[in-house]
C-alpha cells in the first residue's frame, strides 16, 4: 500500500513540474506592446459620449457655441468641430454655415484633450421651418358636415 501512495505522490509532483514547464512557453516579447495599445484604443471607445440641446448662439467652420439649460441653469457650451463631426439639419447632411443662430439643435460630443468635441449635430426639422417663416403646425379644421 505505501509503495502505490509513493507513486501516486510521485507521479503528482511530475505531472505538476511539467504543466508549469508549458505554461512558461508560447509569449513573444512584441506580444505586451500590442496590448497597450489595443488597451489605450479601448480606454478611447469606453469614453462616453455626452449630449447637449440648445439654441445656436454663433457657428462656424472650426466652432459651434450653444446656449441651454443644464440641471435648471442657464449654460453656454462651445464645441470643436472637425472633419469626422456629422451635421443634420431637416434629416439632410448640412455645414455649420447652415445653421442659424437661434435653431433648436441635439450635439452629442466627448471630451478629447479638455475640449468638447462634436461629434454629431441635429438641427431639428421644426425649428428649420420656423427659421424660414413656415409654421411647424398647419393642420386645417375638417368641414362641417351638412344635414
Amino acid at each position: 500500500m505505501r509503495k502505490l501512495v509513493t507513486l501516486f505522490v510521485a507521479a503528482a509532483f511530475v505531472g505538476s513540474a511539467a504543466g508549469l514547464v508549458f505554461a512558461q512557453t508560447g509569449t513573444s516579447p512584441a506580444a505586451p506592446a500590442e496590448k497597450k495599445v489595443d488597451e489605450a484604443d479601448k480606454m478611447e471607445k469606453k469614453m462616453a459620449s455626452k449630449r447637449a440641446m440648445g439654441k445656436v448662439k454663433s457657428a462656424s467652420a472650426d466652432s459651434l457655441v450653444v446656449t441651454g439649460k443644464a440641471k435648471g441653469i442657464d449654460a453656454e457650451w462651445t464645441f470643436a468641430l472637425d472633419s469626422k463631426t456629422k451635421i443634420k439639419k431637416g434629416g439632410k447632411d448640412a455645414t455649420a454655415a447652415d445653421l442659424k443662430e437661434g435653431e433648436l439643435v441635439s450635439v452629442k460630443y466627448m471630451g478629447h484633450d479638455g475640449k468638447s468635441v462634436a461629434q454629431a449635430v441635429t438641427a431639428r426639422a421644426e425649428a428649420a421651418k420656423k427659421a424660414e417663416g413656415k409654421p411647424a403646425d398647419t393642420m386645417e379644421k375638417p368641414a362641417e358636415k351638412k344635414q
